[in-house]
């Protein structure tokens, strides 16, 4: 007879080590779970601004910091009225290389992705807006100086006549303002065909958007296959586009969003600083305070903070005009009218230099960014007119300021030195040895006499041989 030599366990310990099992399975999962969540946050990039140098520079660097520690997604959230194009192609190359899933999100309520921002949400993996939100007006503009945008008049609707047909006919009907804004719109239409194409989405209205400027609200775009979804916020977003497949470079990726924790990466102050900087108004203002820091420096060395100061100006406003699509030329003029009206204060031009000098700022001023540039919708990356003329005015009250203070320090009676001793009364102190010594404006002098002087005469100054003066006494004429 064969007995088990396996040991039993009674009832009492089997339910105590299935507890423990269960408890240990539960910390297991607790624990995994934890580190997943603290292992893959995801970054969330705030785009509240223009689209320029430095939201570039911002959402590329977060782009490649998501990278580096393996997101399973990063979400801009963006509200813009538009931007440079440059800026936003650097953007849109960077997403479309981007190994992560990119979620451009139209938020909060009441945000906007116009022109460039249309561009981005059309290249992005997944597109969504809050509700009470708008995209779209992409027509490309030239950047500068502020003026009417120049677009393509729209074709009536299908089956509306645009007016009755016992009309005179209109004129052949041109279809952009001038070759160079045909190349640019063209191109501008062409590239979001193409980001539509790739993404999946409506193609005609991207094109529309570009040539007609036409805009559409947050469920009107989801309607028309312009977006993903709407989403109330961000948890709203990471809860829809859970198993949604989206195509990378790399391939084809099912994203797993639920529950996900999200980390703000709001813009640190490099970039507020640069976005500041970058802006062409307070670039052409920093050039100017270091223009005129350096001359007063060296027109009067030893203060030591004008020059401080304006070489710092100086230099931050060089850096943010090689950041902005710079006219050279106008750069020069703007110098060369600086150069002018420095020159007014130091020659006596009777105001010729002054004038020139404020010409040449505002020609400089007026064609300082390149027209042929273009921006996306901002009238902002131009000069305002009334800052040109106002800085223009304000620099030709500097010169006028300071030719009448110098005119009004020759005209002012000379208060120092030998012209201002001739006349001078002062009283004999003492004669010794043949010396004679005099108090005059409170210094003793050796003075001179043509007949002798006694202690506590009064005398008066008729001239002066190297640092004795010539005297007489007081009451006396002196013929000269």
């Amino acid at each position: 007879m064969q007995t088990d030599s396996k040991p039993k366990i009674s009832g009492p310990d089997q339910r105590l080590a299935n507890r423990a099992l269960r408890w240990w399975l539960l910390a297991l999962a607790l624990c995994w779970s934890a580190l997943a969540a603290q292992a893959a946050p995801v970054p969330v990039l705030t785009v509240h601004d223009a689209i320029g140098p430095a939201s570039a520079d911002y959402i590329i660097r977060g782009l490649e910091r998501a990278q580096q520690q393996g997101a399973p997604l990063v979400v801009i959230e963006l509200d813009t009225p538009g931007g440079l194009d440059t800026s936003m192609r650097q953007i849109i190359r960077a997403i479309l290389a981007s190994t992560v899933p990119v979620a451009t999100y139209v938020s909060p309520s009441g945000s906007r992705a116009a022109s460039a921002g249309t561009y981005i949400l059309y290249a992005s993996h997944i597109a969504a807006m809050a509700p009470a939100t708008t995209l779209g007006a992409a027509t490309p503009v030239a950047i500068g100086l502020p003026g009417l945008p120049q677009t393509p008049k729209p074709a009536p609707a299908e089956g509306v006549p645009s007016k009755p047909a016992s009309a005179p006919a209109d004129p052949p009907p041109t279809a952009l303002a001038s070759p160079m804004t045909a190349k640019q719109v063209n191109d501008a239409a062409a590239f979001i065909r193409g980001l539509a194409d790739q993404r999946g989405r409506n193609a005609v209205w991207a094109e529309r958007a570009v040539r007609e400027a036409v805009s559409l609200t947050a469920a009107e775009a989801l309607q028309q296959n312009v977006i993903d979804l709407v989403a109330t916020d961000i948890a709203d977003l990471l809860t829809q586009i859970d198993g949604r497949k989206v195509r990378l470079a790399g391939g084809e990726l099912q994203l797993g969003t639920r529950g996900l924790r999200t980390e703000a990466l709001p813009p640190d102050w490099r970039h507020r600083l640069l976005s500041v900087i970058a802006n062409p108004s307070f670039a052409l203002i920093l050039l100017m305070i270091g223009v005129y820091g350096l001359m007063f420096e060296f027109s009067s060395p030893g203060f030591g903070v004008p020059g401080t100061v304006g070489a710092i100006c100086l230099l931050l406003a060089l850096f943010a005009l090689q950041l902005l699509p710079v006219n050279y030329a106008a750069l020069a003029l703007i110098l060369l009218g600086f150069a002018l009206l420095a020159a007014e204060l130091v020659t006596p031009a009777f105001g010729v230099l002054g004038i020139g000098g404020v010409v040449a700022f505002v020609a400089g001023g007026l064609l300082l960014f390149d027209r042929d540039v273009p921006g996306l919708g901002v009238p902002g990356l131009g000069v305002p007119l009334p800052l040109i003329f106002g800085l223009a005015l304000t620099a030709a009250a500097a010169v006028i300021l300071g030719g009448g203070m110098a005119l009004r320090a020759r005209r002012a009676p000379v208060v120092s030195g030998a012209e201002q001793l001739i006349g001078a009364r002062g009283e004999v102190t003492q004669v010794t040895d043949g010396q004679t010594w005099a108090r005059i404006h409170g210094e003793h002098w050796q003075v001179r006499a043509t007949a002798p002087l006694q202690p506590g005469q009064r005398v008066r100054v008729v001239g002066m041989t190297d640092l004795i003066l010539q005297v007489q006494p007081e009451g006396e004429r002196h013929d000269v």
